[in-house]
């Protein structure tokens, strides 16, 4: 008897049971899913631009759509408007030459600024508002699940919307011959125009190759999720 019981001991399972197995397995791969997730978190250099650059849009699209209150002699010129003087002689666009000729560029770029506008400041809200706090880092937010998607998609078609507009500014430059700012002498046209004007390539620019690789990478997780899972 002895011996039946000891062998009954030494016989016992040295695996656990199928269904303890399954579950262990589940566990581990929903934890591996867990921490592959794809999530989002705006780069420092694209908070800072969209500080600075958000209110000068502002600033320029109302003294574009409010023309010619906001022009030299209207009520609305002094004193918020006031620099507009100087580049409206820069740049003919912004001035009274193209206004007095009914030139509808500037408005209809104007208006694309709001839209655009707007679509930066939503990102902005998602980000604030959905963003949760990262361990460790308290001036950092992730987003993550629907809201993270929504904003990279939504922030990434304002920066193509930004680069797209301020490069047709700059052809439309190019094949006029040069109508809007060709009075003007070297110094004036790096310092007041294409330096100023070149920031709204550069940055945009970073902004799609940065959120580029972002959708690329939460496409290739959902596609290869959705492989995993047939």
């Amino acid at each position: 008897m002895v011996t039946t019981r000891s062998a009954s001991k030494s016989v016992g399972p040295t695996t656990p049971p199928p269904d303890r197995a399954v579950a262990a397995a589940a566990a581990a791969t929903t934890t591996k899913s867990r921490n592959s997730a794809w999530s989002h978190a705006p780069s420092r250099i694209t908070l800072y631009w969209l500080y600075i650059s958000l209110p000068l849009v502002v600033w320029d699209s109302v003294y574009v759509l409010f023309r010619p209150w906001t022009m030299e002699g209207g009520p609305m010129h002094w004193p918020l408007y006031v620099p507009y003087r100087l580049y409206g002689e820069v740049d003919h666009v912004y001035g009274w030459t193209a206004f007095n000729a009914r030139s509808g560029f500037t408005s209809a770029q104007g208006t694309l600024n709001v839209v655009e506008t707007a679509m930066y400041f939503f990102y902005l809200y998602l980000y604030f508002s959905a963003g949760v706090r990262v361990a460790g880092r308290s001036t950092t937010k992730i987003l993550t699940g629907r809201p993270a998607a929504l904003a990279v998609l939504t922030v990434f078609s304002a920066a193509v919307m930004t680069l797209s507009k301020t490069v047709l500014y700059w052809l439309q430059e190019f094949f006029s011959d040069y109508e809007h700012i060709g009075h003007n002498n070297l110094y004036d046209l790096v310092v007041l125009w294409i330096i100023p004007n070149g920031l709204w390539l550069v940055f945009p620019t970073y902004i799609i190759y940065v959120l580029w690789g972002e959708i690329v990478d939460g496409l290739t997780t959902a596609s290869t999720g959705a492989i995993k899972s047939e």
